[in-house]
């Protein structure tokens, strides 16, 4: 049977997943293997050299650049704070001396009688890693991190901005929320598409984070105040927001929003992260079950190959968020409207219309 590998979209109740928490450069890994985490435990950290500057002290103090040696107060590696004096000349008969401070809390770098000038490294601050979700430690990578394993439901939306949070799940009806209601820990989800009037709202009420069907592309531009780019999202400063279903006016469909109510007041952990180009990142929310994990299958790439009857979205125009099924994959290349010869499908939708897409258009809804 013929088949091919495309971006997935997962909508799974039932799955054992691993999540790679790794620091950004080495440092201290706090666990042991097959240690048990929840979702906060710090499992990493390091610290982070901070910014470095060239203090011209021969400039400031007008003497020769082989003469700053003679004028430091301070030395290499030591600590200096802000506004402390690291350096004085010696002046004309002991007056009219000259004086340089630091201009921040920091360590001397270097003194050179080279150049003549002082490097001082603002502090280091530090990093922590933590598991972000539920599980136990599958492996444990030397002074860089850990791998997490767990099992629960797993969904991933369409697209998403917004980092890494965590709550508890909290479906709502339309865009009922009680004002004096306490919803900072909450994860809301919700049917409809998210109104910028409704996202103000609940910003406000600082929730963690909003799941919903859709957006109008003109809401999105307002709450991130520029247009979407097309590099990964998920560093923007803002209650993350996943979409399940794509731009304009669409419900999430039934099955996700079941599956998410099933677990309404469970603790959960998502991350709007989303990457299209250059390797595939969805937007995730992920439930931690206490059910044994015997019946729960391992999420691997072959569920990503695509064959006749594979259900499937398109994630490019002019037919971008249609949900359809694959009823044929012809092997021969075709010419497409851009007069490229490419890999196709043919796509059945939900109207019954039948349509060839490119496969690159195509991603796999996976769902048990």
């Amino acid at each position: 049977m013929s088949k091919s590998y495309t971006p997935g979209l997962k909508i799974l109740e039932k799955i054992s997943i691993k999540k790679e928490r790794i620091l950004p450069i080495k440092g201290k890994v706090h666990v042991n293997l097959g240690d048990s985490v929840d979702a906060n435990s710090i499992v990493a950290s390091t610290m982070i050299p901070g910014n470095v500057h060239m203090v011209n002290v021969a400039n400031q103090l007008n003497i020769d650049s082989d003469q700053v040696l003679d004028c430091m107060l301070c030395s290499v590696d030591e600590n200096i704070k802000k506004n402390q004096i690291i350096a004085r000349s010696k002046g004309l008969f002991g007056f009219f001396k000259s004086e340089v401070k630091s201009p921040f809390d920091g360590t001397i770098g270097n003194i050179s009688d080279v150049t003549g000038q002082v490097i001082i490294s603002e502090k280091p601050y530090p990093i922590e890693v933590d598991a972000y979700i539920p599980g136990k430690i599958n492996d444990v990578i030397e002074k860089e991190g850990v791998i997490v394993s767990s099992h629960g439901m797993f969904i991933q939306g369409i697209i998403g901005i917004g980092g890494e949070k965590k709550g508890y799940i909290k479906t709502i009806n339309n865009e009922e929320i009680d004002s004096d209601e306490n919803i900072n820990d909450k994860i809301i989800i919700m049917k409809l598409n998210l109104t910028y009037e409704f996202y103000m709202k609940i910003n406000k009420l600082g929730v963690q984070g909003v799941v919903c069907g859709a957006i109008d592309y003109n809401t999105l531009t307002k709450i991130l105040k520029k247009p979407l780019g097309v590099a990964i999202t998920g560093m923007e400063e803002t209650t993350t927001i996943i979409i399940t279903e794509g731009f304009g006016k669409i419900t999430m469909a039934d099955r996700t929003y079941q599956l998410l109510h099933k677990n309404n007041e469970k603790f959960a952990s998502i991350n709007g992260a989303t990457q299209i180009r250059a390797g595939v990142v969805r937007p995730e929310i992920f439930i931690a079950s206490d059910i044994n994990s015997e019946s729960f299958q391992f999420f691997d790439e072959d569920s990503l190959a695509i064959s006749v009857g594979s259900k499937v979205r398109i994630i490019r125009e002019p037919y971008f968020g249609e949900i359809g099924k694959v009823v044929e994959l012809p092997s021969e290349l075709v010419k497409i409207e851009t007069e490229t010869m490419s890999r196709v499908a043919k796509i059945e939708f939900k109207n019954g219309n039948k349509e060839i897409i490119p496969r690159a258009n195509l991603e796999v809804i996976l769902s048990d």
